[in-house]
């Protein structure tokens, strides 16, 4: 059986709740699915040094600042361009919108606040109030891929983050091809995924927290089977 490798797109510290929980959350997909898979950690400041396509998909892990931004964002341009499967979380929801800004809308000034506090087109910004180890509800957008991994119209999802999506750009932002696919009771957006694209799924929510209590996260589940085909 050809072993799938997953590359983790970040700065790995097992201090951090979401690190430990990825190789769990691996581990029961595999199980899961009866694939043999590895995830490969990818340092932010070595991606340039990396061979990207000889990974079968990417995932962008949460804990900013990264080492690199640019090296995390080049990351998420080779998975979107090239059509790998691709699931970032937290942080790497962050960097997704970001990298779509820059490099689909042409916005070159568009920044992170948590990098550059008083940037003019930051759209990540400071939430309104942080989410720190918090159990959210989120509505899952009817049609949409995460709303098919979880097989619901809703779900329960840890956070720890302090950014989101800035509600100033979301219109412009997620017109298409790049879609809501999930939103807190209050509307603000939880997740997002491009349609045009074979997997591509960003949330703000740690769907890897759920592998502690050994459960298995359905989008790690969906993303695997993804890698899998991608594999093929």
């Amino acid at each position: 059986m050809k072993q799938l490798r997953i590359g983790l797109v970040g700065d790995r510290d097992d201090n951090i709740t979401a690190h430990r929980a990825i190789p769990h959350a691996l581990e029961l997909a595999a199980r899961a699915t009866g694939k043999n898979v590895e995830g490969i950690w990818l340092a932010t400041e070595r991606i340039g040094q990396t061979r990207l396509d000889s990974f079968d998909g990417l995932w962008c892990i949460p804990a900013t600042p990264y080492r690199s931004t640019e090296g995390a964002l080049q990351a998420i341009t080779h998975a979107r361009r090239n059509a790998q499967p691709f699931l970032g979380t937290c942080g790497g929801f962050q960097h997704a919108l970001l990298e779509y800004a820059r490099n689909v809308l042409g916005w070159s000034d568009a920044e992170h606040a948590e990098e550059v506090p008083h940037a003019s087109r930051a759209v990540i910004s400071p939430l309104a109030c942080a989410l720190r180890d918090t159990l959210e509800r989120v509505r899952l957008t009817p049609g949409s891929r995460v709303a098919e991994a979880y097989g619901a119209e809703d779900a329960f999802e840890g956070y720890f983050c302090g950014y989101g999506l800035n509600p100033t750009f979301r219109e412009a932002l997620t017109q298409g091809p790049l879609r809501v696919s999930a939103q807190d009771p209050a509307g603000a957006v939880r997740a997002v995924e491009l349609d045009d694209h074979p997997f591509f799924i960003a949330t703000l929510f740690q769907p890897e927290r759920a592998a502690l209590i050994g459960r298995l996260p359905p989008l790690v589940h969906a993303f695997v089977n993804a890698c899998q085909e991608n594999a093929r």
